[in-house]
């Protein structure tokens, strides 16, 4: 089967278009918040759900015998090609009213996301990427993006979402190797971090315990724009896990080979 590439492309773009018709009425907006966990915090809202319900939609349309893989609406669908759907990856940020959220919607062929969309809807930013190409929109303007270049630790920016993500004293260190080796880290950022790192304007994004639905709209944006992201045992981001993004393959390299030292 020869893969419809524009077709491909196009969906994403109707898709994000229908969640933002969807999210952007409820942002800074008084929102009943329901909380996933019994103990901790997982916030979901109605823009959550109803956003990726009209994303499903959109793509049940067009690729009807496609699998869809959602973080609200779990799992649907049989088939080597799989959308894989965060309707408001940040939903801390939205219910803070910070415009680092992001839709996510992520394209894979046999367990490797090969396209993605991150929607920022409030600020007008659309990252995209499908096979040979990642560029950025905003409003009428589509430019290509690229990665930094960069390839040493040493003068790196790096995002996580939150420190506290490195959860055990294991993870804490090897967050703290990665915090001494590198000149800059900035946080709270969820999905918007590993955008502005495909855009050149960080070289590290660095985070555990994802879910494929966190992660896997990212992977081709950074790989298209010239990075290169892995988990840290050094496999396959996008069925999620602890994954490192990097400006290129060699500063992924010496992040894993920190990461894994510690």
């Amino acid at each position: 089967m020869t893969l419809d590439l524009a077709k491909i492309e196009a969906t994403l773009l109707a898709a994000a278009e229908a969640a933002a018709a969807h999210t952007l009425p409820l942002f800074r907006t008084p929102l009943a918040i329901d909380n996933k966990f019994t103990v901790g915090f997982d916030p979901v809202t109605e823009a959550d759900r109803g956003a990726e319900t009209v994303i499903r939609a959109v793509i049940a349309e067009n690729f009807p015998d496609h699998a869809i893989i959602g973080e609200e609406w779990g799992s649907s669908g049989d088939s080597d090609y799989t959308w894989i759907i965060d309707p408001v990856d940040g939903t801390r940020a939205f219910i803070s009213g910070a415009p680092v959220w992001g839709t996510l919607i992520g394209f894979a062929h046999k367990g490797v996301a090969i396209a993605g969309i991150m929607s920022q809807p409030f600020i007008g930013e659309t990252f995209l990427a499908v096979p040979g190409r990642a560029t950025y929109r905003r409003g009428d303007t589509t430019t290509p993006i690229r990665t930094s270049g960069q390839t040493d630790l040493a003068p790196s920016r790096v995002f996580t979402t939150t420190p506290s993500l490195f959860n055990t004293p294991e993870l804490a260190g090897k967050w703290r190797a990665i915090e001494s080796a590198t000149r800059l880290q900035r946080f709270g950022m969820d999905c918007y971090g590993y955008a502005l790192l495909a855009a050149g304007h960080a070289d590290l994004v660095i985070e555990p315990h994802l879910n494929t639905y966190d992660i896997a709209a990212l992977v081709p944006i950074i790989r298209e724009a010239g990075g290169a992201i892995a988990c840290w045992d050094g496999t396959e981001p996008t069925a999620g896990g602890n994954v490192v993004a990097a400006a290129t393959p060699e500063l992924l390299e010496k992040a894993l080979a920190l990461v894994n030292a510690s």
